[in-house]
């Protein structure tokens, strides 16, 4: 195995040698327990943790590693590391953190292609669908949409959901394939390179971790049985991990999310919505909310049936939830701000006083 195996590149080798890092050995995070690493070289995988100086300095959570970092190691131990160095962040892969209002949370970095599985057989939406595909355009990561459990349905009915899919998400890739049948895996590993990296989105259930031992060619992510009385597989996969497939191209495992929060996600969202961004250059007016205005040409869209209801309906969710984060964070930069002066005046005062 090579390093490029594992997705470095040549920018990659020379910020290592710019920033005078040469003495450090380059690996990448493979998987993280609470500020622990593990770290996979050229030769060996790594148990390691941050060095104090990265530890002081952060300032907020995204400046600890995450799963996909590169990082400049020194070995103090057998199979044991020290983390000296983060290296830039080609992209991130992040949402709103759940229960922390105006915080992100990262999913993973340096990814190339997103893999959004949903099985067809139990909550197949679309509208969660549409939620991925805006965190993979905000991350600038390309899209790949895969239908899994074709087996549990017959044919009409995939027929069916292939074409709801295609009328509503146009211009991304949409696999249909079994785990148990094999069917359609062929067709997704033929998209799979080597030397890049692939991040499996979807809800508990889907069958991610049942693929990704499927591309592996063996069980390497535990999964559990399907219940007979819900059809739901119980996933169990508790934190990300990444993998190296036997024929090339890195696949990130993570733990199902019930929750997709929309963060910082403008220029996602227009991507995700393009056939509503291009009709809102028609509307009379320019700030058009697309909710009551007279000669809107969203809402006139809809009432001819270009425009299904039911994306408009998902896209006023998602533009209200992006605003209602950006407030958010707005406020909390307020608050910040008006604690910090409180902290200075306090200094000042004290200062003033001791003379």
């Amino acid at each position: 195995m090579t390093l490029e195996d594992l997705g470095y590149h040549t920018e990659l080798e020379n910020y290592r040698k710019d920033n005078n890092l040469s003495s450090f050995e380059v690996g990448r995070v493979i998987s993280e327990h609470k500020e622990r690493y593990v770290v996979k070289t050229v030769s060996k995988e790594y148990d390691a943790e941050i060095i104090g100086n990265l530890r002081f300095t952060a300032q907020k959570r995204s400046d600890f590693p995450a799963v996909g970092d590169w990082v400049a190691i020194s070995e103090y131990e057998d199979d044991k590391a020290l983390i000296h160095h983060i290296f830039p962040r080609k992209t991130i892969v992040e949402r709103q953190a759940v229960g922390k209002h105006g915080e992100k949370q990262i999913i993973a970095t340096n990814i190339d292609y997103g893999l959004l599985v949903q099985a067809v057989d139990r909550d197949f939406n679309i509208n969660r669908l549409e939620r991925y595909l805006t965190i993979c355009h905000t991350s600038n990561i390309e899209p790949i949409i895969v239908l899994n459990k074709i087996d549990l349905i017959d044919k009409d009915r995939l027929d069916e959901l292939e074409n709801k899919v295609k009328d509503r998400i146009e211009k991304i890739p949409v696999i249909s394939i079994s785990n148990e049948t094999q069917t359609g895996i062929d067709e997704l590993k033929e998209l799979i390179k080597k030397g890049k990296t692939y991040c499996l989105l979807g809800s508990s259930g889907v069958g991610k971790s049942s693929l990704l031992n499927t591309l592996m060619g063996e069980e390497m992510m535990k999964t559990d049985l399907i219940s007979e009385s819900t059809s739901k597989g119980r996933h169990i996969t508790s934190h990300r991990e990444m993998m190296v497939l036997k024929d090339g191209g890195i696949v990130i495992d993570n733990p199902g999310m019930r929750e997709i929060g929309i963060a910082d996600a403008e220029i996602g969202l227009e991507i995700t919505f393009e056939k509503i961004i291009n009709l809102s250059k028609q509307c009379k007016f320019k700030d058009c909310t697309h909710t009551n205005e007279i000669k809107c040409a969203v809402l006139e869209a809809i009432e001819k049936g270009e425009i299904d209801s039911s994306l408009y309906e998902n896209y006023q969710k998602m533009v209200k939830e992006e605003k209602h984060y950006e407030a958010t964070v707005a406020e909390k930069r307020k608050k910040d701000k008006d604690f910090g002066k409180m902290i200075k005046q306090f200094k000042k005062s004290r200062k003033s006083n001791k003379y």
